[in-house]
């Protein structure tokens, strides 16, 4: 008898220890969501699923009520948006979540969360801090059509930079067609919102690093338009390359390029200069 209560009184230990490593903060959808995308980032399944379980345990009803008073996506000012914020962290919630299972080799736990947000949540919307929302519905379904298929391209948060960093690694591996796919997604994301900063200058940003860092959709923009053409330019698709390279010039010349060593580089002028060197494509 003593040892059953010996281990009901280890177990009790063990579980309170577990409960208090993770911290709700407090509690509000928004911090349960923001701990998740911390948890998801360091690897931690177990913490994830403590958060997101937590925000849906809270919210969900209130999500669904959300879902349910809608027809379509919200729109217009931020804080419209904003206002459906219980249906928001719940889908992103979810997100993160079958994100979460999806790294972890749980392939039936996944599909069970993206299905969810699309079935039951595909209203909600997730805040960028970059300055705008992305749909947790759209690329859940994304997700799920890789799980399908098997072939898997990592979006992470969906950033510009995430995604954009992921096509560098593509064009390294020399793999046209993942390059193909981040920098596509990069323009179906940003490009509107490119083009509303390229039309905004008249010259380069140059007067801090952190001024050209706010360019952030348009540098990365016409970065994935360079990547592109050279991706097109190794795989000898020349008229290809050279059309992604004059994308880039006609339509986001005053994007820059963050090189980790220390300084911008102007990728139009660069894909000028690949153009000139491709030459005529017969």
């Amino acid at each position: 008898m003593k040892k059953i209560l010996t281990v009901l009184a280890l177990c009790l230990f063990v579980a309170t220890m577990a409960q208090a490593a993770v911290n709700f903060g407090d509690y509000r959808s928004e911090t349960l969501t923001t701990k998740a995308w911390g948890a998801l980032a360091q690897g931690d399944t177990q913490a994830v699923l403590a958060y997101t379980n937590k925000c849906l345990e809270l919210y969900a009803e209130q999500a669904k009520k959300m879902q349910d008073s809608l027809t379509e996506y919200p729109a217009g000012e931020k804080d419209k948006i904003f206002s459906f914020w219980a249906l928001n962290d719940v889908a992103t919630s979810l997100f993160v979540q079958g994100e979460a299972f999806r790294r972890a080799n749980m392939k039936n736990e996944a599909v069970e969360a993206f299905k969810k947000i699309v079935n039951e949540y595909s209203y909600g919307q997730t805040w960028d801090t970059n300055g705008w929302f992305w749909k947790p519905a759209e690329a859940a379904k994304e997700k799920l059509a890789m799980l399908e298929s098997g072939v898997f391209l990592d979006f992470g948060d969906y950033t510009s930079s995430f995604i954009t960093g992921q096509a560098w690694k593509a064009l390294e591996e020399n793999k046209l067609d993942a390059v193909l796919s981040y920098t596509n997604k990069v323009i179906e994301l940003y490009a509107p919102k490119a083009k509303e900063m390229q039309a905004s200058l008249t010259e380069y940003p140059w007067q801090s690093r952190e001024q050209i860092f706010n360019f952030w959709a348009l540098n990365d923009v016409g970065t994935s338009y360079f990547i592109q053409g050279k991706a097109f330019d190794a795989a000898g698709k020349k008229a290809e390359a050279k059309t992604a390279y004059q994308t880039l010039i006609d339509n986001y010349f005053y994007a820059q390029c963050w090189d980790p060593k220390g300084w911008f580089w102007k990728p139009a002028e660069a894909a000028q200069e690949a153009i000139d060197a491709i030459g005529e494509v017969k």
